[in-house]
């Protein structure tokens, strides 16, 4: 694929922006360091924009550079060990929940909070609903490492909800 245009990189990241928040949210707990790997993210598509030859969606590339940035960020941001409490955070203006699954989401963000970020890469492309061999592409692992390693991710979260107190 030819180079992108400055005007058609914006129109991708404004057709696909709901992979940005979706990251973000995984990674990032505050509003301030969502929208922090928000901005890491379109850099390092920008920079790295030369790099998709369009031989898959610009969606599925945008997902890999996103989610490795987030790894690559959220290493870096739990080295400065400022943490905040989850309660603080507050919801992204962007993003519409309805109100009577809020606090699901809620308690489902706050436990996907203690996965270590492979962690949270599976659980955010199994509820993209990309396939085991999309997953194992995008991660750089096997599909049978992506089952195991996503079925022991699940049976994590059920775990870290059910001793929050609430069910599953």
């Amino acid at each position: 694929m030819d180079q992108l245009t400055e005007q058609e990189f914006l129109r991708l990241i404004e057709k696909h922006k709901g992979i940005l928040h979706k990251v973000a949210r995984m990674y990032m707990d505050t509003p301030q360091d969502r929208e922090d790997l928000h901005q890491e993210i379109i850099i390092q598509l920008w920079k790295s924009c030369n790099s998709f030859k369009g031989n898959s969606e610009f969606s599925s590339w945008m997902y890999r550079v996103a989610i490795n940035t987030a790894i690559s960020y959220f290493r870096k941001e739990k080295k400065r060990n400022d943490t905040v409490a989850y309660e603080q955070a507050g919801e992204p203006e962007n993003e519409n929940y309805d109100p009577a699954r809020d606090r699901q989401l809620e308690i489902f963000y706050q436990a996907v909070q203690k996965l270590n970020p492979v962690e949270k890469a599976l659980i955010f492309y199994f509820m993209e609903g990309l396939s085991h061999r999309e997953t194992a592409a995008h991660l750089g692992i096997s599909e049978v490492n992506v089952r195991v390693k996503l079925n022991r991710t699940k049976e994590k979260l059920q775990l870290i909800i059910k001793q929050s107190g609430y069910e599953s």
